[in-house]
């Protein structure tokens, strides 16, 4: 280096471009932050392809299925949900699609898989219109997909141990403190679909086993009747002054929002990201695999015995 060289003055950044710096750091790391999952590991993207190791079974992707929502909430809590069942299951291809409100919808998820293999797990709680319907018109969209369609989230235990789990952070006493004048109001979407109805009133009557025999009556926002309000008053008329609603919806939304301000009292949060949502959301896609497994080992014994029929006749 030469005299001169080392004789130029050093450049110092001013104050006011230390903090610019000091600020642009904060965001990056933030940034990062958010790509990152509650046990550390990094979060892959909604639409990332995870490869597999070479010689290792390809499982097929697991595409969950969320209605769709205006609130800003909802497709957080999703996502959140999600992140949980990574967690649970690493290397698992996991994708989000919406029927509708939300981006990305279901047909251009499905349409994102190419040709490969995909379990649809509604994120739904009954056999309703979209779960009969519009699911499987948007996998007959795909027909290069090769598709399985899970069964919707409820009925189910573990749904039902959510159920509690929102209730109790919401306030609801223990069993020892139960007085005989409590109730719950399980506060629905509702649908005019018979089988949807039919599985409120089924998971309204496990929780209140749940509960210790708690009375539990199934509500509705929407569609169906009775209202929150309504049951809310026929309670009251039974001497049942202790009420609280569980919000049975899968994230926070116009719905879920009526009937937290239809509550008299306790008004428990939506199932969102509940552990024990994760393990059902896995649960229906394993049980999906396993009846497709159980189908083709079914249809190749048919093929073996047809084939052996026709070589004898």
């Amino acid at each position: 280096m030469t005299e001169s060289a080392s004789a130029q003055p050093r450049e110092f950044l001013p104050l006011d471009s230390t903090a610019q710096l000091l600020t642009r750091i904060t965001a990056q790391l933030g940034t990062q932050l958010s790509h990152v999952s509650l046990n550390g590991t990094r979060r892959p993207p909604m639409h990332r392809t995870i490869r597999p190791a070479p010689g290792a079974t390809i499982a097929p992707a697991l595409v969950a299925v969320a209605h769709g929502s205006r609130d800003p909430q909802a497709l957080r809590t999703v996502v959140k949900l999600l992140d949980r069942v990574r967690e649970l299951r690493p290397g698992l291809d996991v994708r989000l699609g919406h029927i509708e409100l939300n981006e990305p919808l279901l047909p251009s998820t499905l349409t994102g898989l190419g040709s490969g293999d995909a379990v649809l797990v509604p994120l739904l709680l009954g056999r309703g219109h979209h779960v009969k319907h519009d699911i499987p018109a948007a996998v007959a969209a795909a027909p290069a997909l090769r598709t399985t369609i899970a069964a919707p989230l409820g009925p189910h235990p573990l749904l039902v141990e959510a159920l509690y789990g929102r209730l109790l952070e919401a306030g609801w006493p223990t069993e020892e403190t139960v007085s005989g004048s409590s109730a719950v109001v399980l506060a629905a979407a509702g649908s005019r679909d018979p089988d949807s109805a039919a599985d409120t009133r089924r998971t309204a009557r496990m929780l209140s086993e749940r509960l210790g025999g708690v009375p539990v009556v199934p509500a509705y926002a929407s569609a169906a009747d009775p209202t929150i309000s309504a049951a809310t008053r026929a309670l009251a008329a039974r001497g049942r002054h202790r009420i609280a609603v569980a919000s049975y919806f899968t994230a926070p939304g116009r719905f879920a929002t009526a009937a937290a301000a239809a509550a008299p009292g306790i008004a428990a949060a939506p199932l969102g990201a509940h552990p024990a949502m994760a393990r059902l959301i896995l649960h229906r896609y394993d049980r999906a695999l396993a009846g497709q497994a159980r189908s083709g080992a079914h249809e190749a014994h048919e093929s073996a015995v047809n084939g052996a029929l026709l070589a004898s006749a």
